[in-house]
This record gives C-alpha cells, sequence and structure tokens, in this order.
C-alpha cells in the first residue's frame, strides 16, 4: 500500500494491472486475476515498476510460465522479457533492445556515469553521486550536468522526497540491471562498488554522531532512506575481506539505528559476520563486539552477551580503548541485573563503567 510509482510515463498501479492482465488474456483467454495469483501480479507490476513495456513483455510469458514463476524469474528481468514477435523493429521487441538504443544515444562520459550509477540500491542523492560517479574522466564538477542529462533522457528519474532540498535520484530496476551490466563488461565495476561502500561508510560514521544531538530524528530517517545502500555497502566490504570496514560500518549503525527502527536481528547478523572474517585485534572489533553484546542482551540472550561484553572488555583493555570497555561494562552490569538478579555484582560493574565514562567526559553516556 505504501509504494508508490515515479511519475515519469509509467503507469499508475492500477493501470499497471490493468495492463498486465488484458495482455495476459490475449496469450491466455482464460487467465483471471484471483485471490490466488493477485499477489504474484502485483509483484511483477511493482518489480517492472509500472513500465509498459516491461509489463507487456512479461504478460507475454503467461501461458508459458505462472504469474508467480514469472515474479520469482524477475531479479534477471532483462533475460526473462525477450520479445517474442519477429516482426517489428528490434527496439520494440525486447526491453533490452529499447535500452541498447538509448544507451547508444549517449556520450562517452553519459554511458559512463550512468553504469557507475547502477552500484545504487533504492536512490541516491547528487552528493553521492559526486563521490561515487568521479574518476577517469569524469570530475565532481560534471556530475550534476550529466545527471541532468541523463535525467532528460529519462534513464534516470528524479525523487521528490517533500523534504527541502532533498532529491534524490534513481534507476528503474529493469535499467539498473542493463547499467550494471554494461559496468560489469567495461572493467570499472569494483573501483565504483568501493567508492559506494567507502560513501555510506563516511555517511554511517557522520550519522553516528549526528544520532546523540538534536537532529536525531533527521539522521534517523536519512540512515533509513539509505538503507538499501547501506546494506551493499556492508555486504561489499565483507565480500572482499575489507573486515575493518566493515566493522566500522556495522559498529556505527549498531547502536541507534537498528535498534530504533526494529532490526535487532539484522543488526546483530551483520556484526556477526563482520566479527567472523579474519583481522588485527583493533577498537573497532572491540566497539562491534560491545555493540553485539548490547543487542544480544535486548534480544534476552543474556548468555550470548555476557560472552560477547567479556570479550570486549578484554580486547578493549588490552588497547586501552576507554570507550569500548565502558560500553561492555555497562552490557555486563544490566546481565548481572536481568539474569540472576546479581545486584552486587551489578553495582560494580555500573560504577567502573561510570568512571570511565566521566573520565572520557561523556555526558551522555
Amino acid at each position: 500500500p505504501d509504494h508508490r510509482l515515479p511519475a515519469t510515463g509509467e503507469l499508475a498501479r492500477y493501470d499497471a494491472v490493468r495492463l498486465f492482465v488484458e495482455r495476459s488474456r490475449l496469450r491466455s483467454p482464460h487467465f483471471e486475476l484471483r485471490s490466488e495469483n493477485a499477489r504474484a501480479v502485483a509483484q511483477i507490476c511493482r518489480m517492472l515498476e509500472g513500465i509498459p513495456l516491461a509489463l507487456e513483455l512479461a504478460a507475454a510469458r503467461v501461458g508459458v510460465l505462472s504469474v508467480k514463476q514469472i515474479s520469482e524469474r524477475l531479479d534477471d528481468a532483462l533475460m526473462l522479457l525477450r520479445g517474442l514477435s519477429r516482426t517489428n523493429e528490434r527496439r520494440h521487441q525486447t526491453l533490452r533492445g529499447t535500452l541498447e538504443w538509448s544507451y547508444g544515444l549517449l556520450s562517452e562520459a553519459e554511458s559512463t556515469l550512468f553504469e557507475r550509477l547502477s552500484v545504487f540500491a533504492g536512490g541516491w542523492t547528487l552528493e553521492a553521486a559526486e563521490a561515487v560517479g568521479t574518476g577517469e574522466g569524469i570530475g565532481k564538477e560534471d556530475v550534476l550536468d550529466l545527471l541532468e542529462r541523463l535525467t532528460d533522457k529519462s534513464l534516470v528519474i528524479v525523487i521528490e522526497t517533500g523534504d527541502e532540498g532533498a532529491l534524490r535520484y534513481r534507476l528503474l530496476e529493469p535499467v539498473r540491471q542493463y547499467a550494471h551490466g554494461k559496468l560489469e563488461q567495461g572493467g570499472d565495476a569494483e573501483a565504483a562498488r568501493r567508492r559506494h561502500a567507502l560513501w555510506y561508510l563516511a555517511l554511517a560514521e557522520e550519522a553516528e554522531e549526528g544520532l546523540v544531538g538534536t537532529h536525531y530524528l533527521v539522521w534517523l530517517k536519512r540512515l533509513k532512506t539509505e538503507h538499501d545502500n547501506l546494506r551493499v555497502a556492508l555486504r561489499w566490504f565483507l565480500e572482499r575481506g575489507e573486515t575493518e570496514l566493515g566493522l566500522r560500518l556495522a559498529a556505527a549503525l549498531a547502536k541507534d539505528f537498528w535498534r530504533t527502527h526494529e532490526r535487532l536481528r539484522e543488526g546483530f547478523e551483520w556484526l556477526e559476520a563482520a566479527l567472523a572474517g579474519e583481522g588485527d585485534a583493533s577498537p573497532w572489533r572491540a566497539k562491534a563486539l560491545a555493540h553485539a553484546g548490547w543487542i544480544a542482551w535486548e534480544r534476552l540472550d543474556f548468555e550470548r552477551s555476557a560472552a560477547l561484553s567479556e570479550e570486549a572488555l578484554a580486547l578493549s583493555r588490552e588497547l586501552g580503548y576507554k570507550e569500548g570497555a565502558a560500553a561492555a561494562l555497562y552490557n555486563l552490569g544490566m546481565v548481572a541485573i536481568h539474569d540472576q538478579m546479581r545486584a552486587e555484582e551489578a553495582w560494580t560493574l555500573l560504577e567502573k563503567c561510570l568512571a570511565l565514562r566521566r573520565e572520557l567526559k561523556d555526558d551522555v553516556g
């Protein structure tokens, strides 16, 4: 119910469903929209984002595949939606042909930026595009002009967020898949993904500081908007063995973001994945251990919380990392209270935590 299609030539939700059903009946006259297939039809219309050509090509598969099978295979929309007719021009036969035709009209700089933008998930800001799109012939000062040209050619769409001065951009999913394929072919993919991951690491660490102050809700909203991009960045760091960077990003999101948005399980799984990577003992590891210990406590897994927090405390003391030690002591104090009501032990642990917080002049802590 909260899905909104962009208004740039795509069909509105109900028109998209109607078009899909009508075209499906041309292939299979007995096709009907029923409670059993309504969810799959809606999924197809959402994933193809109301693009009439894409919907017609998907409907052409009805009779060969069930709508559930079509929806499941749309992760590779461009492969599935190959046109069936041989009578029209190629660019009208397939979605890929249409995109090839549009892509062929781009300048070299436009096509390079278009490909690099495919690393984003769920949209991006101008600042993010400037960070990810620059390099090898494209300067930061060029990105806005190139982005405007791609928008004029309907390859990039503009999203009005409702926040003053906060325009976002995105690629429709079939378009993003096409651009990503071009990026992979060109050999620039890893560099673009690295710039993307580093940009979102910097954003998360800036947000971590901002979440303590008066702009708490602003930063929470921004992180929520960028959640898909943050996941992509985390996955890239961990898959590439960038353990320290992965720990930094996972830990930056752990304290407030995942907890506030009730994604404790997801946050804990990312932290565990980052902690499983090989890497040197570092404050980032101690911080991640402490945050994982706190999330385990919130999930009422007191045994796991104590184990993680003990490890965090030992590592923090070894490194002289007082922030990590304070966080671990707090976790252990809370476990002592809520696990077995060991009030005296909890008092001692929390007093040690308080002393470190005062030493660090950490008023919030």
